[in-house]
């Protein structure tokens, strides 16, 4: 059965991850560093991963992690997704650790589980789990290609790359040229990879890998979205309280109680969706169905909250100056990293054996 409440234990997770988010990545900081060269916020990594060990959450205890769930993952991804925290979470400590936990690459998993060496998996950011996917030519044992829309293929130490001959293969960053591209979302960059003639070492099968490391992403993106349309939620209403017009608060009128209460649900359902899918992947339970599930659901889900607390934030929500507009980015982005709900709504028609629209 599946449980969809927080244990204790989350709880006390969820408020650590928060206070430590208060202090590295408010909004004013998020804000200053998407407009520099240097997107990703190092110091907030540190933290997370020296200072708390998050980045090992998936990883077993024998191999220097926390052995602990992917619902605990899932709590860290909220706080991240309601901070739209500049850092690597999502693709390191997630993906990329999934896709060396199918290849049973112990020694680098240490490594990411550290949070000293960062991973990137080398398949673009849209790719839906199940997909299929670029891979690199293999010649003389040198890899040799261009893979595109890489996310925090910047920031990576080791990259994680499919080549034709079935294998993946772990790259290190500086034998390989990395070109940023035009991101939407300045808090999680995505890049083209190049390699040229490039060393790296076979550490399992790239098919296995790469797809339970997308099914993985494309889990837990769905409590990143949860946290973006929890926090655009909690802020608009806010808001709507201390906002006045024609003498009374700007909350208190009926057209914009009924919005607030339809996102409302919505947000609720999605919280349900992106615990399912979090719970199916830690049990192992109909996880390809639970994810299916949540990620048609979320991604609309967190772009209308992000649009609707841009409107109704009204002229202030407009200006470059409120974080409004980086949680709309990023859940925009958000909406077609690991698949598209419609690529996700005929991927579920399949598993459960229903005709697609």
């Amino acid at each position: 059965m599946t449980d969809l409440l927080y244990s204790e234990e989350e709880e006390a997770l969820r408020a650590a991850v928060r206070d430590l988010l208060g202090d590295h990545c408010d909004a004013a900081s998020v804000l200053a560093r998407a407009e520099s060269d240097a997107p990703h916020d190092r110091a907030a990594w540190k933290a997370l991963t020296d200072g708390m060990g998050l980045a090992g959450l998936l990883v077993p205890e024998e191999l220097g992690g926390q052995g602990a769930s992917h619902r605990e993952a899932a709590v860290v991804l909220e706080e991240l997704g309601r901070a739209v925290a500049p850092v690597p979470y999502l693709t390191s400590a997630v993906v990329a650790t999934e896709a060396l936990l199918a290849c049973g690459a112990d020694e680098l998993l240490a490594e990411l589980a550290s949070g000293r060496t960062i991973g990137a998996l080398a398949v673009g950011l849209h790719r839906a789990p199940g997909a299929a996917f670029p891979a690199v030519r293999v010649e003389d044992g040198l890899l040799h290609g261009e893979l595109t829309g890489v996310a925090d293929a910047a920031v990576a130490d080791v990259l994680l790359v499919p080549a034709e001959d079935g294998g993946l293969y772990a790259v290190e960053a500086d034998a390989v040229t990395v070109t940023p591209q035009v991101s939407l979302d300045l808090t999680r960059p995505v890049a083209t990879v190049r390699l040229d003639g490039a060393e790296g070492r076979r550490i399992g099968d790239a098919d296995p890998a790469v797809r339970r490391a997308l099914r993985a992403g494309a889990g837990l993106l769905a409590s990143e979205q949860l946290g973006l349309a929890d926090w655009a939620l909690t802020e608009t209403v806010r808001y709507l309280k201390e906002r006045k017009q024609f003498n009374r608060p700007v909350g208190s009128f009926q057209a914009l109680k009924h919005r607030l209460a339809q996102l409302w649900l919505e947000v609720v359902n999605l919280r349900a969706a992106a615990r399912a899918a979090a719970d199916a992947l830690a049990t192992g339970e109909d996880a390809d169905v639970a994810v299916a599930v949540a990620q048609a659901y979320a991604a609309p889900v967190a772009v209308r909250a992000a649009e609707e607390a841009l409107q109704l934030h009204g002229g202030i929500g407009m200006t470059w100056e409120h974080p409004v507009h980086l949680c709309l980015k990023r859940a925009k982005a958000d909406s077609i990293a690991y698949g598209t709900a419609g690529a996700h709504r005929s991927a579920l028609a399949e598993l459960v054996d229903l005709q697609a629209p």
